[in-house]
């Protein structure tokens, strides 16, 4: 009886100690780092910046230049050339490398929550496994498919919140420093 005991108490350890912070990000690769007291991207900097809650950045690579927009600027393009150490660094800029990501501090918490999301709607992607399914940012924090019309909230963990049932949006790991400081997205492998 002794012996069952002891399995028993193992098991039941086993299944206390787990929970969902294991599947809160992708297993996918992702890798960024960017320097904004060297680059000066002011759109980045306000979604880096704390005191800017709902301020969301997409960031993407064309060519030799980093591409960002907001949320709060929507049709506004900044784009900053690499610098010497950027041209050095590996890029995984999201699905495939080519969809981008998205920054910003959610405006649900207090204190704010930084998130690092993939820009690419991850139920078609999943359906397709092709990087074509870029979102939309409005302005109260939101994104949106094209495809599937799925909303995502990304103040709240990138959940769904109108259009059918899914997966919510692919969050990677990341911190920042502040505003005119170093954004760090470093993921999976």
């Amino acid at each position: 009886m002794k012996k069952y005991t002891y399995y028993i108490i193992a098991l039941l350890a086993l299944f206390v100690s787990c929970d969902d912070a294991e599947f809160e990000f992708s297993s996918d690769s992702c890798y960024f780092i960017f320097d904004n007291s060297a680059n000066r991207s002011p759109m980045l900097g306000t979604a880096m910046n704390s005191l800017s809650p709902g301020v969301f950045c997409h960031a993407a690579v064309s060519g030799r230049y980093f591409v960002f927009n907001t949320n709060t600027a929507p049709g506004q393009t900044e784009r900053v050339a690499f610098n010497a150490v950027d041209e050095q660094r590996t890029l995984i800029l999201g699905a495939y490398n080519e969809s981008g990501i998205i920054v910003g501090y959610g405006n649900l918490n207090s204190p704010a929550i930084f998130y690092a999301y993939d820009n690419q709607c991850p139920n078609c992607y999943k359906e397709s496994n092709l990087p074509r399914y870029g979102l939309t940012m409005d302005t109260t924090g939101k994104a949106t498919c094209k495809s599937c019309k799925r909303v995502y909230d990304m103040n709240n963990g990138g959940i769904i919140s109108s259009g059918d049932p899914g997966d919510k949006l692919i969050r990677y790991r990341c911190s920042t420093t502040g505003p005119t400081g170093v954004l760090s997205v470093i993921n999976g492998q």
